[in-house]
């Protein structure tokens, strides 16, 4: 069952999908349904031997394109809709114990060519108004499987947090004259206490507003890139190239591979105009505080959308960025 229901006190749709209950959760890495399937082997979702970068609709999606509407018609003050569109698993690798910091910068561009290419096509549906590309990375941040792997929600809606901040970026135009990001970009590189990468294309740092010590976001720096497929061939190499930096460094911080959240932000599908209001870039929430310590999410931030941060982000990029490789090796594993 997919189903939307919507909160009239924050004006935003929730979404069930109640047979998410029954997905795979953790199994033994010789059991795992995203590595190629072997002759003679375990059956996975990838029926091939092997595969460098394969994408497939979710077995269970939190959106579907065939969702029906609930069962007899709302009710007084209550609304609801089907849970329609479309969720699907982009699989970085065969490899089961990489990550995007262990894979060659090739690779990734290829991977961002995908990332291009998926919002393209699910973009251009007329059910779909945003997509939403992000992976969870470890088990701090709850994934259910350790194959290297990212999903794509494509939303029949634009989800609260894209759809503030391009709002917010709207009233600044029309008030300043000027976008939004281009000024946020401009007074962190006129800073420069918080940057941590910085390629041709794109600048990786820690906001002056992080809500996590170690969060980072990755601006393109071009104003008329809206969305991953607006990318030139230079631009993608760009950024894999940044990626790679970044993730190096962030398993350099503490010795291991850092759990995060990455989420990409871009301009929604449904069909507005959205010069000036969105710009390309991809946020990165890792939880660790310190090594050994979580940044959870309590009272404040759960209850009252007010983060509490202990630990400046001047201080935590000085830190991230002397953890970043100059010059990360391209072949993979290195």
């Amino acid at each position: 069952m997919n189903q939307l229901r919507l909160d009239p006190t924050r004006g935003e749709w929730v979404a069930y999908a109640t047979h998410r209950q029954e997905r795979t959760f953790l199994p033994p890495a010789e059991y795992c349904p995203l590595c190629p399937t072997k002759p003679g082997g375990f059956p996975t979702e990838v029926p091939r031997s092997s595969y460098e970068i394969a994408v497939f609709e979710n077995r269970f999606p939190s959106f579907s394109s065939d969702a029906e509407g609930p069962d007899g018609s709302p009710e007084g003050f209550f609304r609801s809709a089907p849970g329609r569109g479309v969720c699907e698993v982009v699989l970085y690798s065969e490899r089961h114990d990489a990550t995007l910091a262990s894979m060659s910068e090739r690779h990734i561009e290829n991977l961002v060519r995908v990332w291009a290419d998926r919002y393209g096509e699910l973009g251009a549906r007329e059910d779909v108004e945003y997509v939403f590309i992000f992976e969870n990375k470890g088990e701090a941040v709850g994934v259910t499987l350790h194959h290297p792997h990212g999903q794509i929600y494509a939303y029949p809606f634009v989800p609260p947090l894209p759809g503030r901040e391009i709002e917010l970026a709207r009233e600044y135009l029309k008030r300043n004259g000027s976008a939004l990001h281009t000024d946020l970009l401009a007074a962190e590189k006129s800073d420069g206490r918080r940057l941590v990468v910085e390629g041709e294309h794109f600048t990786a740092f820690v906001p002056f507003f992080a809500r996590y010590p170690y969060e980072v976001h990755v601006y393109a720096r071009r104003e008329s890139a809206l969305s991953v497929a607006d990318l030139s061939a230079g631009e993608s190499r760009d950024l894999a190239r940044v990626l790679k930096r970044l993730l190096l460094g962030y398993d350099a911080l503490f010795g291991f591979s850092l759990p995060y959240v990455m989420a990409m932000h871009q301009a929604p599908t449904d069909g507005g105009d959205y010069r000036g209001v969105a710009r390309f870039h991809i946020e990165f929430y890792p939880p660790n505080r310190t090594g050994d310590k979580l940044k959870y999410l309590a009272g404040s931030e759960v209850g009252a959308g007010a983060f509490i941060v202990d630990a400046l982000p001047e201080e935590t990029a000085a830190r991230l960025r002397a953890a970043v490789p100059s010059e990360p090796g391209t072949e993979e594993g290195t």
